[in-house]
C-alpha cells in the first residue's frame, strides 16, 4: 500500500557563506526572488503538492524564518488602519500546527539535517525540499513528483540532465529502466570524480523518502566533504523499496550560486505582469 505524503522537511540550518556579507545576519533562505523569499517559494510548492505539515530544520541565527511564517501584529494592524489589503501576506500565515521547528546544533551535512527531524516524521513518508534549488514549472516540481509517487510508491528523487563536465558537482544516478520521465534508480554516487560518472542524471534538491531512511541515517558515517550525506543513505535503501528518479518538466535555477540567483530573479521578473515589460526594456537597453 502506498502511504499518503503529508509532511515535508526543509533543511535551513546552513551558514550561507557563499552569499556573505548579505547572509551575515539574514538567513540565505530569506533572500528574495523579486519579492518572495526562497523559503516561501519552496513552501508554496509544497502546499501545491498537498503537504500539510512543514518541518524546518534550523540553526542559530535563523529566527527570521520563524517570524516570516508567523502573524506580524504591528505590520498587519498598520496596514489595516491604512486601508491596505492583507492578501499579500496570506501565504506567509500557515495554519496553527502546520509548522514545526527543530534545531540542528552543528552543520554536519544534509543527511544529518534530515535525521534531526526523525521524531516529527515518525513512521510516515516525507518530502525534502532544498530552498536553494528554485524550480519553475506548472505544475510545480513536488506536485509532479507526488503524482508519480502515487503510482509507484517507494522513494523518489528529482533528476536533471547535466553536462558531462559537471557531474562531479552532484549526486548522480546509476539508471535502470526508463519510462518517460521516470527512471529506475539502480545506484547513487555522491560527486563522482571526472570520468567515473555512471550517467549524467543528477539528483536535484527534491526528494520523497520512506521513514526507514531515518534508521539508515542513524548509523550513517561521514562521506564526501566530511559530511553525513543523504545520498549515501538513500543508496543503501536501493533494492529494498521501489526507487525512481523523475526528470522535472520545468526549469531549475541554482540559487546557492550567485549567477544562478541573479538568473532566477531575472526570469521571474520578466514573467510578471506588473514589472515584466519595464524589466525587459531595461535588459534590452543594457545589452546594446
Amino acid at each position: 500500500m502506498i502511504r499518503r505524503l503529508r509532511k515535508a522537511v526543509f533543511p535551513v540550518g546552513g551558514l550561507g557563506t557563499r552569499f556573505l556579507p548579505a547572509t551575515k545576519a539574514m538567513p540565505k533562505e530569506m533572500l528574495p526572488v523579486v519579492d518572495r523569499p526562497l523559503i516561501q517559494c519552496a513552501v508554496d510548492e509544497a502546499i501545491e503538492a498537498g503537504i500539510e505539515q512543514m518541518i524546518f530544520v534550523t540553526g542559530r541565527g535563523k529566527s527570521a524564518i520563524e517570524d516570516h511564517f508567523d502573524i506580524a501584529y504591528e505590520l498587519e494592524a498598520t496596514m489595516t488602519n491604512r486601508g491596505k489589503s492583507l492578501d499579500v501576506l496570506d501565504s506567509t500565515r500557515l495554519k496553527p500546527g502546520a509548522v514545526a521547528y527543530v534545531r540542528q546544533q552543528e552543520p554536519m551535512g544534509l543527511g544529518h539535517a534530515v535525521w534531526c527531524a526523525r521524531d516529527i516524521i515518525g513512521d510516515e513518508p516525507f518530502a525534502v525540499l532544498l530552498a536553494d534549488d528554485f524550480m519553475m514549472g506548472k505544475p510545480g516540481c513536488l506536485k509532479q513528483m507526488v503524482d508519480a509517487y502515487n503510482q509507484t510508491g517507494g522513494n523518489m528523487i528529482c533528476a536533471m540532465e547535466v553536462a558531462d563536465d559537471a557531474t562531479d558537482k552532484y549526486g548522480i544516478i546509476t539508471p535502470g529502466a526508463r519510462n518517460g520521465a521516470l527512471t529506475e534508480v539502480k545506484g547513487l554516487v555522491e560527486k563522482p570524480k571526472q570520468g567515473t560518472s555512471p550517467s549524467n542524471l543528477a539528483v536535484i534538491g527534491r526528494y520523497i523518502l520512506q521513514p526507514e531512511v531515518m534508521r539508515v541515517l542513524e548509523t550513517q558515517g561521514k562521506g564526501a566533504g566530511g559530511e553525513i550525506q543523504l545520498t549515501d543513505a538513500m543508496a543503501r535503501m536501493i533494492g529494498d523499496q521501489p526507487f525512481h528518479g523523475l526528470t522535472f518538466d520545468g526549469t531549475r535555477y541554482d540559487c546557492g550560486d550567485k549567477a544562478g540567483y541573479v538568473q532566477a530573479n531575472l526570469a521571474v521578473a520578466l514573467g510578471r505582469d506588473d514589472i515584466g515589460e519595464s524589466v525587459r526594456a531595461f535588459a534590452v537597453d543594457l545589452l546594446r
